[in-house]
């Protein structure tokens, strides 16, 4: 059996139309939702974690753009876990090239929610802040496809992470009125990890734009700053 394939059928009992109805969004464990490791109608829900960790080594990249290209949303998030895999366990500058250029060649897999927030950030944003390659980040910001800025603006996060702002700031405002509330979301968690790192930089950048932030980005913004702060931004939108 190819390792394709035995993955597929660690998987497939998602793929069953009636039991995938009920349960959509395992992965996500929460109220009212099942999680890894469950048992959802007498079957053990499958760790993808676990099961990519377990197969990276052994698949390659023709094998992965198999799975990655699967119509099942499990099959493709499994995928890019390995592909994280590959990615950190890469050594050499040509090999993580390589994965990066898969990575750019799936976008048009890479096209939900989950999919964008669970890899963009450890593969391309670490990939662009450590390699100077920011104008990657910033030509997906500049497409027409929304997940692609998505990604460019999740991609960011590494740039906090290392207490570089410029960008962060940049691709915010460059989306501020992006016609999605996805777009919103994003926008807003970014600045808030900032105001985690930086709350100095977070106010600046509050004082000159919250005015013209949509309700969402505003929000997300601003969920960790003092309750006075907070309401005070919410009061000068009234």
């Amino acid at each position: 059996m190819s390792i394709v394939k035995e993955i597929q059928e660690a998987l497939a009992v998602l793929s069953i139309p009636e039991k995938a109805e009920f349960f959509p969004r395992f992965f996500k464990t929460g109220k009212g939702e099942y999680g890894e490791g469950d048992f959802f109608l007498g079957v053990k829900v499958p760790d993808q974690r676990s099961v990519a960790k377990e197969y990276y080594s052994k698949i390659n990249l023709q094998e992965l753009s198999t799975l990655l290209s699967s119509k099942y949303h499990e099959h493709r998030l499994t995928a890019l876990f390995m592909l994280i895999s590959k990615f950190e366990k890469t050594k050499d500058k040509a090999g993580k090239e390589e994965v990066i250029a898969f990575y750019l060649d799936h976008l048009p897999y890479v096209n939900n929610w989950d999919l964008v927030d669970s890899t963009c950030y450890k593969i391309l944003g670490r990939y662009a802040f450590e390699n100077q390659k920011e104008n990657l980040l910033r030509d997906l910001s500049e497409s027409d496809e929304m997940w692609h800025k998505r990604i460019a603006v999740v991609g960011t996060m590494h740039y906090i992470k290392k207490g570089s702002f410029d960008l962060t700031k940049e691709f915010v405002t460059r989306n501020l009125k992006h016609p999605h509330d996805l777009m919103h979301k994003a926008n807003g968690w970014l600045l808030r990890e900032m105001g985690n790192k930086n709350e100095g930089a977070l106010i600046r950048y509050l004082n000159q734009y919250y005015k013209e932030m949509p309700r969402t980005c505003l929000r997300y913004a601003i969920e960790k700053l003092d309750e006075d702060l907070r309401q005070n931004y919410l009061k000068g939108r009234i």
